[in-house]
């Protein structure tokens, strides 16, 4: 019985993920929440693997507020993310809307919740990401470090890597990887967050789109990622079509330990 109840929780996970049309206003809320978790993470004194150095020399981030893993035997781990990238001006985008999720079979179990960021640190890492599925580990060419514990093992893996990821943990889980997870672009999200079909690469690259609700996303990313940035709102960049912003969501602010 524990076994047939954990795995329609795991079902459960992998069809949240599917990237299906957003409720009125969820595209928003996880915008909220990943503003939330880019502050919990690198402010308050948390940042004790100094992930903000990295920031400012990131050429994106990814950011996932909250992946829910389950297994008995069985596993998944789903949730949404948003991905930002900035100019040769420091300028960020508005965010581009993903899913990750993945499916496993195992010697497994546990269920956790997990806030993660993962920096991207160069343009080839940006390109695989913004392709319409990336799976981690299956491109040989993009190293992949996920850190957390100590400083001096973050200082060690993430030397050369093309993407750092950064995660907190609460609950129990065995076994904690990206290996095999595979990210989804979200197309209708991004049609319901701009009002229009946009690509990735038009909203991160080309910055072709705005909406005010992503500000506060965009200023704390400026205030951590830029040496003497401000955490004021941002104006929209130069020669993008601004939007009406989505209605916020309810943010739970919830301080959890560093992922081992």
């Amino acid at each position: 019985m524990r076994r047939l109840i954990v795995l329609g929780l795991v079902l459960t996970v992998l069809a949240g993920c599917a990237g299906g049309a957003p409720r009125a206003g969820e595209e928003q809320g996880l915008v909220d929440r990943a503003t939330l978790t880019v502050q919990e993470m690198l402010g308050q004194g948390n940042d004790r693997l100094n992930a903000a150095s990295l920031l400012r020399r990131a050429r994106a981030v990814l950011v996932c507020p909250r992946i829910f893993r389950a297994g008995f035997f069985f596993g998944a781990e789903g949730g949404g993310c948003v991905l930002v990238a900035r100019d040769a001006a420091g300028s960020w985008s508005s965010p581009a809307f993903y899913s990750l999720g993945t499916g496993s079979f195992g010697l497994q179990a546990g269920i956790q919740d997990l806030e993660i960021m993962m920096m991207i640190m160069n343009d080839k890492a940006l390109n695989a990401i913004m392709d319409s599925q990336f799976k981690f580990g299956a491109d040989a060419s993009i190293a992949v470090a996920t850190l957390g514990g100590s400083v001096e093992g973050a200082t060690t893996a993430a030397v050369g890597a093309d993407i750092v990821a950064f995660a907190r943990a609460r609950g129990l889980y065995a076994g904690l990887t990206l290996e095999g997870s595979l990210l989804s672009y979200r197309s209708a999200w991004n049609r319901a967050y701009y009002g229009q079909e946009i690509g990735p690469r038009q909203i991160v690259i080309g910055m072709q789109v705005h909406n005010p609700g992503a500000d506060p996303l965009r200023a704390v990313l400026m205030r951590f990622g830029s040496p003497g940035g401000g955490a004021a709102p941002m104006a929209a960049p130069s020669g993008v079509t601004p939007m009406q912003a989505a209605p916020s969501g309810t943010v739970e602010r919830t301080q959890l330990p560093p992922m081992r």
